[in-house]
């Protein structure tokens, strides 16, 4: 299945897979719901693309205006492929691409903060759930009104508490579930 950009500065630039079949990249379907849903606030913004596999996520957030993209992908394919696929739609001088576990990342001390971060995991791992409570331990990689986004299999969905983002919405397109969680201006208490 070929993917492309499909709005903004490189609409229609054709991107290239991941050699292999440890990703699966986001259908076009998906990343243009998600990309109506954001696209008046994507202007300028920093976004944190985690788990990024070819980067067609945060490559879609470059050509739709946003400010800077940081990709974090641990496989070596992926991180050439990610590389490969900037240098072909020319916007890698607003972007930052790190070879390295999203875990250890979220685990370290911000350098800055997020408008918004998309979280693509392997599925049926459950790490999405272990991202977001690293987000909760960490909230400050997200600006005070940041945006995480999951997408996910709706059959990994569940629901848990954190005490610095709450779910607002949840969108199934198809076999993906796109989970929102907003910062929350204030935390809850422990034990809510």
């Amino acid at each position: 299945m070929p993917i492309r950009v499909i709005a903004g500065s490189a609409k229609g630039k054709k991107l290239k897979l991941v050699p292999g079949s440890g990703t699966r990249p986001v259908t076009d379907r998906v990343k243009e719901a998600f990309f109506n849903i954001i696209r008046l606030d994507l202007a300028g913004c920093n976004f944190l693309d985690l788990f990024a596999g070819t980067g067609s996520v945060g490559i879609e957030a470059l050509s739709q205006g946003a400010g800077f993209v940081r990709f974090v992908e641990l496989g070596r394919r992926a991180h050439w492929t990610i590389m490969e696929n900037l240098d072909i739609v020319g916007l890698g001088e607003r972007a930052e691409v790190l070879r390295m576990d999203a875990f250890a990342y979220l685990g370290r001390q911000p350098d800055r903060q997020f408008d918004y971060v998309y979280v693509a995991p392997p599925q049926y791992q459950g790490m999405w759930v272990t991202v977001l409570e690293g987000l909760d331990e960490n909230p400050d990689w997200l600006v005070g009104d940041g945006w995480v986004v999951v997408q996910i299999d709706p059959r990994e969905y569940q629901t848990f508490s954190l005490r610095h983002f709450a779910e607002f919405d949840r969108r199934k397109y198809g076999n993906t579930l796109l989970v929102f969680y907003e910062r929350l201006e204030e935390p809850r208490e422990a034990g809510f």
